[in-house]
């Protein structure tokens, strides 16, 4: 029969996650205290209690078995407080469990939650015989196994929360309704509770704010340095200022805020700033640790250093400019001996030394060369008696250089003879071939400057060109190069040539014109698309572009072809008449692009000093409509320039320079530092003169 406990008035709670919180948790009371009892865990506390004698508790519970006994329940002896139990004690209890018919022993630990389930289930298996009989484990070897399980299921939790929260602003509630489903967080709940899984979600997310505003901190200081040079670069202005005063100093630049930015709170990592992740500025308070003095010191040391390393290139240059042994052409390594010192090779490296060295020697041999140059003119009886092919021998070599050896400027080149034996053959060569190219002042010699100059003024046609004009006094042919990117001048072609007559014909204003069409597309400089054929020579060129790689084509396809035909006696590309043309890609209405199309193509229309051809005003419209009134105007205006060079070419003649008004004799010497535009330019800018046709290229009339 079932055993009864009589204790009316008794109150009963149910704890299922931390004892001591009765309060928290629903309270039942036991009116007449009557319950069916099915066995008993008769519980030893084996700690050292306060004011308490182990040997009296043992009587007490060797009093109470005495009691138990007689109603023939299984009794499961409960050592409690295991985690803070007396050795002696431990034993003591397992000696009075065997005196007492060998009763089994568990030992356990509620706080650490160690064999408790186990002195329930052992018990159940004494009441219920048909369940398989229970291991009981020692204290210690639990509190390990329990150790482990807890370690295991702490990893799988962290590992769970660092999956899910990766914002250092998450709540705990959010968080942990995330997580309910997951059976990492339930069975760290079930072995350490709640208030636990909340305590390792609350150091995770401080760690994520502590690494975020780490992650700021550095990408202020990264920063602080590049706002120092910004603001404060000059070393006089703060080389004496304490931290306080050069912090006034920067709160009243005028970029301050451009850098730095004032919080109402501090210190900033513990202000909402540190999520404000669109302002990169950095907090003014930072300027008061550590890391940003270093950073302010580091800046000092810098410009001082600096400043340090300018003094030694200046001493450096100084050395170098006074130094006699420092001649034209002398080597690094001979020269380092005499200019380096130790002070030298604290602050620079050697190389930088090499490089001003290097400069230096460029500048003193240019100076030795010049003054050698005049040297040589100076002695100028001394190439008059040479051949006429001026090719001095070994013996005539010999005799310059014995007069000029005791020359200082002759000297200075020691080091560099190969270079001043050339000078000798070059001044040599232009004694008896004066010309621009073997002037020792090429390319600054005045002859090219001045016919550079004439020659972007003028149109001069070459006498074949002359004769050919001439001889085409009826004008009745009109050959137009189309030059085009990306099939602009195919199609352009095409769209003329649908205006003409079968036989490529052509009317302007009445009169028929046969039109010869060369479009070009690709690289002027091969033969293929060349401007200038044997059997074609244009009259025009009709430039066409609708994108800003269409016009780079035109102004790079026109400087390549003058460039191939500079410097020829018959340069009749230089001169082409050009027309610039604007087309609209196909239903392309942009007007800003179109307007920024419209101010380039002008822009380099002046440049090419060439016509350009506004589309949106005429409605030309490529790609749509070509309108023939535009394109008659085109050719009018090539017909024109014909018969003006023709003009030209055939009313210049000497007797025009008899009719004069003004003759001009100038002289200037190749190397002057003074510039013949400064003189000529007055005179080009009228428009009234015109190039004369008899005397050499400098010549107008």
């Amino acid at each position: 029969a079932a055993t009864k406990l009589a204790s009316a008035e008794k109150l009963m709670y149910f704890c299922t996650d931390q004892l001591g919180l009765e309060q928290d948790f629903e309270q039942k009371q036991m009116p007449d205290g009557k319950l069916l009892v099915d066995g008993f865990l008769l519980c030893i506390d084996v700690s050292r209690g306060m004011n308490r004698n182990f040997d009296d508790q043992l009587k007490f519970v060797s009093n109470l078995y005495n009691q138990l006994a007689k109603t023939k329940k299984p009794i499961v002896v409960v050592l409690t407080k295991c985690d803070e139990g007396v050795e002696r004690y431990i034993r003591d209890a397992h000696t009075f469990a065997l005196s007492k018919k060998n009763l089994q022993v568990v030992e356990t630990s509620a706080r650490s939650n160690v064999n408790i389930d186990l002195a329930f289930s052992t018990l159940v298996q004494l009441v219920d015989k048909s369940r398989g009989k229970t291991k009981i484990i020692p204290y210690f070897e639990a509190l390990k196994q329990q150790s482990q399980q807890i370690a295991a299921a702490k990893d799988k939790y962290e590992w769970l929360v660092s999956r899910i929260v990766k914002n250092h602003n998450e709540t705990w509630s959010n968080v942990s309704r995330k997580m309910q489903s997951s059976s990492e967080y339930q069975d760290y709940v079930y072995l350490e509770g709640t208030q636990k899984a909340k305590k390792l979600f609350l150091q995770h997310v401080h760690r994520l704010k502590q690494e975020h505003i780490e992650r700021r901190r550095k990408m202020y200081l990264a920063v602080l340095p590049q706002a120092f040079d910004a603001l404060i670069p000059d070393l006089d202005e703060i080389d004496h200022l304490s931290c306080m005063k050069v912090e006034k100093l920067l709160e009243n630049k005028p970029d301050f805020l451009k850098w730095f930015i004032v919080l109402e709170e501090t210190p900033w990592d513990a202000t909402s700033h540190i999520d404000n992740m669109e302002n990169e500025r950095i907090p003014f308070d930072l300027m008061e640790t550590q890391p940003a003095e270093q950073l302010y010191e580091a800046h000092l040391e810098k410009l001082r250093n600096e400043r340090k390393r300018a003094e030694m290139r200046r001493a450096f240059k100084e050395n170098l400019e006074t130094s006699p042994f420092i001649t034209p052409g002398k080597p690094w390594e001979e020269a380092r001996s005499f200019i380096m010192n130790e002070d030298f090779y604290l602050w620079l490296e050697e190389s930088v030394y090499m490089d001003i060295y290097s400069k230096h020697q460029k500048q003193i041999i240019e100076k030795a060369k010049e003054e050698f140059q005049e040297l040589l003119l100076e002695y100028s009886e001394l190439f008059y008696e040479l051949e006429l092919d001026a090719k001095p021998s070994k013996e005539k070599m010999g005799v310059i250089q014995d007069v000029l050896g005791e020359e200082q400027r002759f000297k200075a080149l020691q080091k560099l003879q190969a270079e001043r034996d050339a000078l000798i053959l070059k001044h040599i060569h232009f004694v008896y071939h004066p010309t621009k190219e073997t002037c020792p002042s090429c390319p600054a010699c005045v002859d090219s400057r001045i016919e550079h100059l004439i020659s972007s003024r003028f149109i001069r046609p070459s006498e074949r060109n002359q004769k050919n004009l001439l001889s085409d006094s009826s004008i009745d042919r009109i050959n137009l190069v189309i030059l085009g990117k990306d099939g602009l001048a195919r199609e352009l072609a095409n769209e003329i040539r649908a205006l003409c007559t079968n036989d490529d014909k052509y009317v302007i204003e009445g009169k028929m014109y046969e039109l010869s069409l060369r479009p070009i597309e690709g690289n002027v400089r091969l033969p293929v698309n060349a401007f200038q054929t044997p059997t074609f020579q244009p009259h025009g060129c009709l430039c066409l572009y609708n994108s800003k790689e269409s016009l780079s084509y035109v102004v790079e396809s026109i400087e390549k072809s003058r460039e191939s035909t500079m410097g020829r006696r018959e340069n009749h590309l230089a001169h082409l008449p050009l027309t610039l043309v604007l087309v609209n890609k196909r239903g392309d209405a942009s007007g800003e692009t179109l307007h920024s199309l419209i101010q380039q193509g002008q822009q380099i229309a002046s440049k090419l000093q060439c016509v350009f051809l506004d589309p949106a005003s005429a409605g030309i419209g490529y790609g749509r409509n070509i309108n023939e009134k535009q394109i008659s105007q085109v050719l009018k205006g090539l017909l024109d320039s014909k018969r003006n060079l023709n003009l030209v070419s055939s009313t210049a003649s000497i007797k025009d320079l008899a009719d004069v008004d003004l003759r001009i004799v100038m002289c200037l010497m190749c190397g002057d530092p003074f510039n013949a535009d400064d003189i000529l330019l007055p005179i080009l800018q009228s428009q009234t003169y015109r190039p004369s046709q008899c005397g050499n290229s400098s010549s107008v009339l």
